[in-house]
């Protein structure tokens, strides 16, 4: 294997690929192998580094701390521990092993080689998927009891007959557009499914995992709260909505079934109840889920990034152009989930951010409890890593076994 010091910068990249840290290959392109082993902390706290770094270059960092120690103990296995070689003796002229004067007057010598103790410590990014399961859970029951309160709010929603829709500049400036909620809906699907590839590609996707299924539960929570608060008319007079049931609750369940099992989605057909209009789920799901795409993927995708984003903008405009859902419905959708998004990571990215303090306004939230137990044992920003979620390698290991081996 070519030593560090003779690497090129053919061999950084090479390297680095082998690692699982390919978003730094391009900001090294430059960089051998004595400019790898010189850096710092500082380097990534500017460009090009600091545009690439999730973590502030503490994983190359540890890695590159691994290679000068790999380095230090090939050169005392070289005789170079001490920056010399072993001399001639007196009197010689060839070198003799070891530097030693002779084999007459040989003797073990000791080479004390400087090896730092690891102490055994927990992982930086512990799985846990206990608390991932917790999220999903928490996610799955707000999930449910916003499909209980859009039944509920149904029955109170008032005839378009007698109560016709609000006025909306948007509807002012474009008439109805009758196939563009299909559109919303088909993007919304694409988005989902393009985060599950990448979630399950992720590295540390029960941290990420747990991180999604709290904020959509947190968001459909506060969308159950303002639906049930304040019940708006229809916003158009396309709209047919299911009959009142008016205490039928036998029948009220089979409707929640059925809209549960097709995901609450229009182009199903177990979407035919009315009343949940503020706020709009559709755009929530649009915004979060390009939200997650964005944060967790490589930089450098951006044509990724800009494909997510066109499939998102679409589909909210989409929601406005088919007039399912009123202007104000959307707008409050958008800010309440980026903000909650951004506020979330703010919070999981900054250690001082997770404890209680009197400085710390975010500590007041309702939510800061869950938070810091989800969050607790996350030391720092979470990489963007990528890998299989099984091994190739460990399926093919399956049958091997290994004994003891005994040495004297």
């Amino acid at each position: 294997m070519k030593k560090v010091m003779e690497w090129t910068a053919e061999d950084v990249s090479d390297w680095l690929s082998k690692k699982g840290m390919v978003e730094y290959v391009d900001s090294c392109l430059q960089m051998d192998g004595p400019a790898l082993l010189r850096l710092t902390k500082a380097d990534f706290q500017r460009p090009p580094l600091s545009l690439v770094s999730s973590d502030g270059g503490q994983q190359i960092l540890d890695r590159v701390e691994a290679l000068k120690l790999e380095t230090q103990i090939e050169a005392h296995k070289n005789g170079h521990a001490n920056g010399h070689v072993g001399g001639l003796p007196n009197g010689t002229s060839t070198p003799q092993r070891n530097g030693t004067l002779g084999r007459t007057d040989f003797r073990t010598e000791m080479v004390h080689i400087p090896i730092p103790i690891m102490e055994a410590t927990r992982s930086s990014f512990p799985a846990e998927w206990g608390k991932t399961g917790l999220a999903f859970v928490y996610a799955l029951v707000c999930f449910i009891t916003t499909t209980v309160i859009i039944s509920v709010v149904h029955e109170r929603v008032p005839p378009k007959d007698h109560t016709p829709p609000l006025p909306d500049k948007f509807f002012d400036l474009f008439d109805r557009v009758e196939w563009a909620f299909s559109i919303c809906e088909i993007n919304g699907m694409l988005l989902v499914g393009l985060w599950l590839i990448q979630w399950i590609l992720l590295k540390h996707r029960s941290i990420i995992g747990r991180r999604f299924f709290f904020i959509v539960g947190t968001l459909y929570l506060y969308r159950c709260i303002t639906m049930y608060i304040t019940t708006l008319p229809v916003p158009g007079m396309h709209f047919k909505c299911s009959p009142k049931l008016l205490g039928n609750w036998e029948a009220q369940m089979r409707r929640i079934m059925k809209m549960i099992a097709g995901g609450g989605l229009s182009i199903t057909g177990s979407h035919t109840m009315c009343g949940d209009y503020l706020y709009s789920g559709h755009t929530v799901m649009l915004t979060l889920t390009y939200l997650f795409i964005k944060e967790y993927s490589p930089k450098r995708f951006w044509w990724y990034h800009w494909l997510c984003w066109s499939l998102s903008a679409v589909g909210i405009f989409c929601i406005l152009l088919a007039h399912d859902h009123y202007t104000v419905d959307v707008v409050v959708a958008y800010f309440i989930t980026t903000r909650l998004f951004w506020w979330y990571h703010t919070m999981a990215n900054q250690q001082s951010l997770k404890e209680t303090s009197q400085n710390n306004l975010f500590s007041r939230v309702w939510w800061y409890r869950l938070f810091q137990y989800f969050e607790e044992n996350v030391s720092s920003t979470v990489p963007r890593n990528y890998q299989l979620p099984f091994s190739w390698r460990t399926l093919w290991s399956r049958g091997v076994k290994y004994s003891r081996l005994d040495t004297q």
